[in-house]
């Protein structure tokens, strides 16, 4: 992942833990599983460096702030304890809010906390931003400015990865058709029959992976731009990289439509499931070691 010249990358043992963006010479975490929760805890530094969990808890304290923090769960979580919030706000007296018990007692999900030597406090860009703004509208402005610039350098990463797999698929499409030129099309076919031909081999790899067919797909989500494979994820689009070579040479070999399509079907299954898994144990392995 590349990040400009004010962003940096964290790593133990070679994997990635953490983003950081840079605030007016400020750095501040956000989380790589989920980059829309920025740290509190370095946000607070700027105002208090040896111990910013008091100022997070001072912020919490707030009437205002709970009030906001509320509507936000509200907006945001089915499961907020809206009864446990209304108990809250209705106690007479100083009010004591902290992390722990928005997380236990509300069951918010607008703030979390993480243990360990890159932990912390982190919150959602919403509500980080809010905090940031009762510390300092200037610098709340600072981490709006390089966040901005981290979230569009990740658009743009995962655009150009759709991108690459989406050309390398029509490259393989190619060797796909080759191969359905060389051994389905004969001498004796009409041009509707070749034109048939092609579409249904085309139809065949669709169905494998996705279940129907382009048309299928154009009735049953009538308002989506572009085709089935437009639609794609990457992950869809590596899959039916993989599917288009293994037709090709099961083409070669003369093997019948019937039985690839069985096949590839298996294959796109055992393939994503790969993929899923070893998606969720990235994920777990990068929360071990926050």
């Amino acid at each position: 992942m590349m990040l400009g010249s004010s962003g940096k990358l964290l790593f133990r043992k070679g994997e990635l833990l953490l983003v950081k963006i840079v605030a007016n010479g400020n750095e501040i975490q956000i989380l790589k599983s989920d980059t829309d929760y920025i740290s509190l805890t370095d946000i607070a530094k700027y105002s208090n460096p040896d111990d910013p969990r008091i100022v997070v808890s001072n912020w919490m304290s707030n009437y205002s702030t709970i009030d906001f923090l509320s509507v936000w769960e509200s907006i945001n979580n089915p499961n907020f304890n809206r009864m446990e919030f209304h108990t809250v706000r209705s106690k007479t007296g100083r009010l004591v809010m902290t992390p722990k018990r928005w997380i236990e007692d509300l069951n918010g999900i607008g703030i979390t906390s993480k243990p360990g030597r890159y932990g912390g406090t982190y919150a959602h860009s919403d509500i980080a931003f809010e905090f940031a703004s009762w510390i300092s509208p200037e610098f709340k402005l600072y981490i709006i400015q390089d966040y901005q610039r981290l979230k569009q350098e990740e658009s743009y990463k995962n655009q150009i990865e759709w991108q690459t797999n989406r050309y390398i698929s029509k490259l393989n499409y190619s060797i796909h058709t080759d191969a359905i030129k060389e051994h389905l099309i004969t001498p004796e076919l009409t041009p509707n029959q070749i034109r048939y031909t092609y579409a249904n081999e085309a139809d065949m790899l669709n169905t494998a992976l996705y279940g129907m067919t382009a048309k299928e797909f154009k009735r049953r989500y009538p308002n989506k731009e572009g085709n089935l494979r437009d639609n794609s994820t990457i992950e869809q689009l590596l899959i039916m990289n993989n599917l288009q070579a293994i037709n090709a040479e099961m083409n070669k070999q003369n093997v019948p439509m019937a039985v690839r399509l069985r096949e590839l079907n298996r294959i796109a299954r055992e393939q994503q499931e790969i993929l899923i898994n070893s998606n969720q144990k990235a994920l777990q392995d990068l929360k071990k070691l926050q």
